[in-house]
């Protein structure tokens, strides 16, 4: 039986974490570490982390710093990266189980926005698919890797948007980083809110500045001043 590690960077997202961990402890893990990275120092994270006995560790509001502290602190067999908002399948523990067992280091979750839905999501949800295939998942995939794996590639980088590009890369090279046929559901709030195709366009266009080299710091100004959360 593999041990999970979860780890979970927030800033500013009790309520969504506060249901994300209540999910977690549904879930039937014989040995599982929940590691809370919480940016924002707040007194309502540490209640929820002291409720469902997860390790609170406060830190800068840099995603990937957080992901990298959780992560240096993480004992189980494989790291699961989950942001706050995630909201899981039945069979996600499973799925990963599986796939660990096959010989795969590590992979990512089939992406689906969450209820409430609108049209354009289907339509958006095979796009990503698509960039997934030929390019790279992202954090709000639930990326999962042997704790041996990421400790030798390096881990996340340490930045704040993007993060999780290096890891994914550098874990392909290695071995089999697989994707699931299992979903997981991310909270559609801020499409939304901002405009489906909007958020979309804004999302595509900080990727796109990013493979031209920007700096991931200043794209990250710019995605907190373009698309509130």
């Amino acid at each position: 039986m593999l041990d999970f590690s979860i780890i979970v960077p927030c800033y500013r997202d009790d309520e969504k974490l506060l249901q994300l961990l209540t999910r977690l402890r549904q879930f039937s893990i014989q040995s599982m570490e929940i590691i809370v990275v919480d940016a924002a120092d707040s007194q309502y994270c540490a209640e929820i982390c002291d409720r469902f006995q997860a390790k609170r560790i406060v830190g800068k509001p840099n995603r990937g710093q957080q992901l990298l502290d959780g992560a240096a602190q993480a004992q189980g067999d494989v790291l699961w990266f989950l942001h706050a908002d995630a909201q899981l399948a039945d069979d996600a523990v499973t799925a990963m189980t599986a796939a660990i067992a096959s010989g795969a280091i590590g992979g990512y979750f089939r992406f689906r926005f969450a209820a409430p839905r609108a049209r354009p999501a289907w339509f958006l949800e095979q796009a990503i698919a698509l960039r997934c295939r030929f390019g790279v998942p992202y954090g709000d995939q639930g990326i999962f890797i042997a704790r041996a794996a990421y400790r030798q590639i390096g881990g996340h980088a340490p930045w704040p948007l993007f993060e999780e590009v290096p890891l994914v890369r550098e874990a392909r090279r290695l071995s089999k980083f697989v994707p699931l046929a299992t979903p997981i559901f991310v909270d559609a709030r801020r499409w939304h809110r901002d405009g489906w195709w909007q958020r979309s366009w804004e999302n595509r266009l900080l990727a796109l500045r990013f493979m031209c080299g920007a700096s991931p710091h200043r794209l990250a100004a710019r995605y907190r001043s373009k698309i509130r959360t």
